[in-house]
């Protein structure tokens, strides 16, 4: 795994190392000390956690691999 990429609601891309702890990351770029969860409904009926509101920015988190690597 390279790191992790945020995503904003207005498609700014914010480009994390990689580390363990995302929403830490974030919080220091952002200058905030705390974060809420975003969740979204899935086809079974579940929720899933997606990300952080940090800072009035709605960030959707994904993991990114190199292209040999995989899932």
């Amino acid at each position: 795994m390279i790191g992790y990429m945020a995503i904003d609601q207005y498609g700014q891309t914010y480009h994390l190392s990689e580390t363990k702890y995302p929403r830490k990351q974030l919080l220091d770029m952002f200058h905030r000390k705390s974060a809420y969860k975003m969740y979204v409904d899935t086809k079974e009926g579940k929720t899933k956690h997606i990300g952080w509101i940090i800072a009035g920015r709605w960030l959707s988190v994904y993991r990114v691999f190199n292209l040999k690597e995989g899932v």
